[in-house]
């Protein structure tokens, strides 16, 4: 998250810990290593082995090509988009500020993205600044999406196969392989559905975090869930970024610490048109969900995620 000169500095390396976690494993994901170190509800140890029957360029080929489908078809989606951004209190542990916007992503007459405020309380941060920056991350990061097409980009590494909740997922680390200037990137770990190869889950933050004087530009490490919609693809739904940021001050000023707390929400999903068919492996699945996926698998996202 983009914040103005008020406060600039560094990301801290560590998290606050989650007042409230669902069962299978929220706070394990915000520091992921706990979930293979501890006894964490949801998550299975991860076996480093190489995936059997298929090979590590294999299933990245197939994971692009499925990200780069998915994103395709999430332009045709209308849905509703929750923004809530806090300041958190060290004295009590309480918001001593927020920021608050409900937007309809929808589509006009003519067929063109249409993005429609329906609530938008007055904004009480005082210690962060919001700026239009901001809901680029929104947008194109948090929900992040690795399509064949940007897949060059990144190095992408895999780590292994893991049980998450009731699916078998492979993980893989991403990162950039060259920072361009202008450009941010997603950089962290991404749990990739065996079957679907969509992701289903991703933890990390975005990169470069910039720390030029006047041009501050910093973001705290965040996880965001997936949920299989209408049967085909997993959507971003839910994200929560969470960490305390710590400023050195400069020009006389007084180094000072900033727990953020963000919460995105993405629900509401309804397809608002179809224009082109999708064809994977050869198959036309415009109207189907991945050949051999398992029609009642259940979301990978907590039912009931921390607020």
């Amino acid at each position: 998250m983009k914040y103005s000169a008020i406060v600039a500095g560094l990301l801290a390396g560590s998290l606050v810990p989650l007042s409230a976690a669902p069962a299978w494993g929220f706070a394990a994901v915000l520091n992921p290593d706990a979930a293979q170190s501890q006894n964490i509800a949801g998550f299975g140890p991860l076996d480093p082995s190489p995936p059997s029957g298929i090979t590590v360029d294999e299933i990245i080929q197939k994971f692009g090509a499925r990200e780069s489908e998915f994103s395709r078809a999430r332009d045709n989606y209308i849905f509703r988009q929750t923004v809530r951004v806090q300041t958190i209190s060290e004295d009590n542990g309480r918001p001593d500020g927020e920021y608050m916007q409900v937007t309809d992503i929808t589509f006009d007459k003519q067929g063109r993205r249409n993005e429609h405020v329906v609530f938008a309380p007055q904004n009480s941060l005082q210690r962060v600044t919001m700026t239009p920056a901001d809901f680029e991350e929104i947008e194109h990061r948090l929900p992040f999406v690795l399509t064949a097409e940007e897949m060059s980009q990144y190095d992408v590494k895999y780590l292994g196969r893991q049980k998450v909740d009731e699916l078998d997922t492979y993980v893989f680390d991403a990162g950039p392989k060259t920072l361009v200037k202008g450009k941010r990137y997603f950089q962290g770990k991404v749990w990739v559905d065996q079957r679907d190869y969509q992701i289903v889950l991703i933890n990390g933050q975005t990169v470069p975090q910039d720390m030029r004087k006047g041009h501050e530009d910093l973001q705290p490490p965040f996880t965001t869930y997936y949920e299989q919609i209408d049967g085909k693809y997993w959507f971003p739904t839910y994200t929560k970024a969470e960490g305390v940021l710590h400023f050195p001050g400069g020009g006389g000023g007084m180094a000072q610490d900033v727990h953020m707390k963000n919460i995105v929400k993405y629900t509401d999903y309804k397809q608002f048109r179809a224009t082109s068919r999708i064809i994977y492996d050869g198959q036309d699945i415009t109207n189907n969900r991945a050949p051999e996926a398992d029609q009642n698998k259940q979301p990978a996202p907590p039912a009931n995620p921390p607020k």
